[in-house]
């Protein structure tokens, strides 16, 4: 029996264990456990630590169980890589093992009836304009870890515990209490937890709390004057995982996620790029001791699968997910229809917060199948702002996007994404790409070595590739109407009074 490698795969909604062929990067077998959300206040999005550590016990069981069942020998598992929801924060006690709160996470929440989206926990909202106050603009935190102070990172999370809950005070008085991501919850727990459990993260994690130095690669001690232990182990947030999965590991390969929303990342090589157009610098992955850092340009789009879901349970234009690629198809046009959902504001490349919805372009002939086109078409005009944002960036135009996530199944989005772009656009018919990224880089790494990474031995992966069918003129004109539409977008005043039926004023 050939080497296997299994990856964990922790996720806002869901864990999930996985076990590949560590030659031909076969997915053998797998088990998934859903997790549940509590929702204390409006705005405020939390998971319990010990679900999450008991649904990765018993995904590794049920996965074991399933591969006994094959007839293959788990002795057979040479290491096990680990990838997570980034951002999402959790503090516990070293001492009793126990979680002293809550991890506070990042994920996609609808907001009571309206169903306004946001990404992200936003209790730390105060906290960031306190700190945005002290540093305007273009601030020195922002040169060091490359990224703007906001309550997507973790470190804003940490000072509300820290300020706000009686058990993490006491803790960090006695020095009991621990800070990590959820990759570094799960690792110390699996290692012994309390009885020596090993305290660590990776670079691609690290860089994703607002504390971490890009460029040194240490935890900067002006940002977090604590005791932070960080240490290389084989795991990776999940867009890092993605990027390696889809084995982006030349300068200038890129990968888009398309889910909830999507998450467009592009290798830039050894160094760090400084966007000047709205994009983040992160870490994307360091697989091993000596091998160097590879960073990437980072942009993300809030509603990508959300506005189905919104076309689906607030408009009732279509009856279920899958529906929607029918719809389109049977237009096979938005007949100068165009839609901006920018629900809550829009995010990269412009990071606007006072942006809201707008369907614009409608005439007496527009009907809910144009609608429809018009919502894919929106998924692939926001890919492309952050693509052209990243191209303008690093200087050298991508000539080829690959891609991963749910909403690469509907064959229509990736055609009129490949359209749009003006690029090939290649879809993996292996979809676990998080999962199988993380395998990757816990096979190669030291002491394991039972996956070589250089170009020459990366496994082979199928895929299906889509070439543009329109010409360019015309996906520049249809792109620059689409612009025109977010500049109406832009700038809505969400404060002015406003009444529902009942005459009661509603959250605008």
């Amino acid at each position: 029996m050939e080497p296997l490698i299994a990856a964990i795969d922790q996720g806002t909604s869901s864990t999930r264990f996985l076990v590949f062929n560590a030659k031909t990067a076969e997915l053998i077998s797998h088990h998934q456990v859903e997790i549940n959300q509590s929702f204390p206040k409006e705005g405020w999005v939390e998971e319990d630590p010990k679900e999450i550590m008991q649904s990765v016990y018993e995904c590794m069981e049920r996965t074991c169980e399933k591969l006994c069942q094959l007839n293959i020998d788990i002795s057979n598992i040479k290491a096990v890589g680990v990838t997570n929801q980034r951002e999402t924060t959790l503090v516990w006690d070293k001492v009793t093992g126990e979680p002293l709160y809550n991890a506070i996470v990042c994920m996609c929440q609808p907001l009571s009836s309206a169903l306004s989206i946001v990404w992200l926990d936003l209790r730390t909202q105060s906290t960031v304009e306190r700190l945005i106050n002290k540093a305007p603009g273009r601030n020195k935190n922002h040169l060091k870890t490359g990224l703007p102070i906001s309550t997507y990172f973790s470190a804003v999370k940490l000072r509300w515990l820290l300020d706000n809950v009686d058990e993490v005070q006491q803790a960090v008085l006695s020095e009991r209490a621990m800070f990590g991501t959820v990759d570094s919850w799960i690792i110390w727990c699996l290692t012994g937890g309390r009885n020596g459990g090993v305290h660590c993260t990776d670079v691609s994690n690290a860089s994703r709390t607002m504390l971490f130095n890009i460029h040194t690669l240490e935890w900067d001690p002006e940002l977090c004057s604590s005791q932070i232990v960080s240490c290389l182990s084989q795991c990776l947030g999940d867009q890092s995982a993605a990027l390696v999965g889809q084995m982006c590991f030349k300068e200038g390969q890129a990968k888009n996620t398309y889910g909830t929303g999507c998450f467009l990342l592009r290798n830039t090589g050894t160094k760090p790029v400084v966007s000047e157009h709205g994009l983040l610098t992160t870490v994307a992955y360091k697989l091993g001791k000596d091998e160097p850092a590879c960073y990437a340009l980072e942009g993300s789009v809030a509603i990508a699968g959300a506005v189905v879901r919104w076309l689906k349970d607030n408009m009732g234009i279509v009856q279920s997910s899958s529906e929607i690629e029918k719809l389109a198809a049977a237009a096979g046009t938005s007949y100068g229809c165009y839609f901006v959902p920018a629900f809550s504001g829009l995010y990269a490349p412009y990071w606007e917060p006072s942006a809201r919805g707008i369907i614009c372009g409608l005439t007496q002939f527009t009907n809910r199948n144009h609608l429809a086109f018009a919502a894919l078409e929106a998924v692939c005009f926001q890919t492309r702002e952050i693509l052209d944002a990243m191209n303008q960036d690093s200087g050298v135009p991508l000539t080829q996007l690959q891609v991963d996530g749910g909403m690469t199944s509907n064959r229509l989005l990736m055609q009129l994404q490949a359209d749009i772009l003006c690029i090939p656009v290649v879809r993996p018919t292996m979809s676990e790409t998080s999962a199988l990224g993380a395998a990757m880089a816990a096979g190669a790494a030291e002491g394991v070595e039972v996956w070589n990474l250089s170009p020459d031995h990366l496994p082979h992966v199928s895929s299906e590739k889509y070439d543009p069918q329109i010409n360019s003129d015309e996906s520049e004109f249809r792109f620059a109407r689409w612009k025109k539409a977010v500049q109406k977008a832009m700038n809505w005043e969400t404060t002015e009074p406003c009444c529902n039926t009942n005459g009661m004023k509603p959250q605008c």
